[in-house]
């Protein structure tokens, strides 16, 4: 890990704690504040590491309308989700235009992602409503992505590829199924680790 790298991991770990102290205490303004510092730490590394090849640039794009999510997502009305559902699948889009080029996945591994597609969708089908279409839209872009991620030599993508598909589950559980705070006290670490280790496959 180099200097910047560490850098930006020990400041999203600090403003990750201080956004989930927001969080527990209602603080509406330290809450928006500490996350959108925390995103923007993501895309800063990547700024300061990416040169000009077609990968870098479409992973940083990737984390640029991660930050545009993270911004959204702040909000719990349905138009601001939406937009922000929006902004992370194509931020996944993105991702995948990176990773296909050098992806070596083998066919096999599809198996296992639309196993886990298919059991994500029977979880959450009973409780999306009217939200049916944009999620199966969404769940069907992050599981191409991780199909693609597995196969890039890079060890940072399959690795932050595998955490953001878990974080998302996290995000799934509290927006869908059971909300509450212990959703973001797992989900939010594991999301900040896979953005930060796309950033760090940079360069």
């Amino acid at each position: 890990m180099n200097a910047s790298t560490g850098i930006a991991a020990a400041a999203t770990a600090v403003l990750v704690a201080g956004h989930l102290a927001a969080e527990a205490r209602g603080a509406a303004a330290p809450r928006a504040i500490t996350k959108v510092a925390a995103s923007m730490a993501f895309v800063l590394l990547a700024f300061a590491r990416a040169g000009d090849s077609p990968f870098d640039r479409r992973v940083l794009a990737g984390l640029c309308l991660s930050l545009l999510g993270d911004a959204l997502l702040l909000s719990a009305r349905r138009p601001a989700f939406l937009a922000g559902l929006v902004a992370f699948l194509l931020a996944h889009v993105a991702y995948a235009a990176a990773f296909a080029p050098g992806s070596a996945t083998p066919p096999w591994a599809a198996l296992p992602i639309l196993a886990a597609l298919a059991a994500v969708l029977r979880w959450l089908w009973p409780h999306l409503g009217g939200m049916k279409g944009p999620v199966v839209a969404y769940t069907l872009v992050i599981s191409a992505m991780l199909h693609l991620a597995l196969g890039v030599a890079r060890w940072q993508v399959p690795a932050g590829a595998v955490l953001f598909y878990v974080s998302d589950l996290l995000v799934a559980r509290d927006r869908f199924v059971k909300p509450g705070l212990p959703n973001r006290i797992a989900g939010l670490p594991a999301y900040y680790a896979a953005q930060l280790l796309f950033a760090a496959a940079v360069g």
